[in-house]
């Protein structure tokens, strides 16, 4: 599996319940390498989606345990084994935090959208500079978008 996220200069990704911003071409970007494919995704991060509505032309997997939640054009899981046992191997996983933590240790290939500024936020991304599973094997950048400066780097497992 992939994942792909957006961290600020501290691996912060978000604040109460939103981004920390947003860029157009890592929007762009997002929806090219994710489109085609199955992501996976927590109840709150799809709140976050315009509309509330799952991503169009991916198979949306999403988390949730409350048994009322069923949003059309998704697949609901209500435990992380049933979602991962759902996955195939082109998922990307895509958010929230704790989506993040729980299948990082599945995933295979980090694409990760790096701003060099520092946001306040109340959710974060494990620091894969400061992990030896991980390396850095591709760098692209940096660009910049108003006042902000950034790199996409793509990450394996070694």
């Amino acid at each position: 599996m992939n994942v792909i996220v957006a961290v600020d200069a501290n691996w912060a990704i978000g604040l109460e319940g939103d981004q920390l911003c947003y860029i157009p071409a890592d929007l762009k970007r997002f929806q090219k390498l994710t489109t085609g494919h199955p992501v996976l995704l927590g109840r709150k991060t799809l709140a976050t989606f315009p509309g509330g509505r799952p991503l169009k032309n991916r198979r949306n997997l999403i988390l949730s345990t409350n048994p009322d939640f069923t949003p059309e054009g998704a697949e609901v899981f209500r435990s992380l084994e049933a979602a991962l046992a759902a996955c195939p191997e082109d998922t990307f996983v895509i958010g929230g935090e704790s989506v993040y933590t729980a299948a990082l240790d599945r995933c295979d290939v980090a694409y990760v959208t790096k701003i060099e500024k520092a946001f306040q936020a109340d959710r974060y991304f494990p620091d894969l500079d400061a992990d030896p599973a991980w390396e850095i094997v591709e760098e692209e950048g940096p660009f910049q978008h108003e006042d902000l400066t950034f790199t996409y780097v793509t990450y394996k497992r070694t």
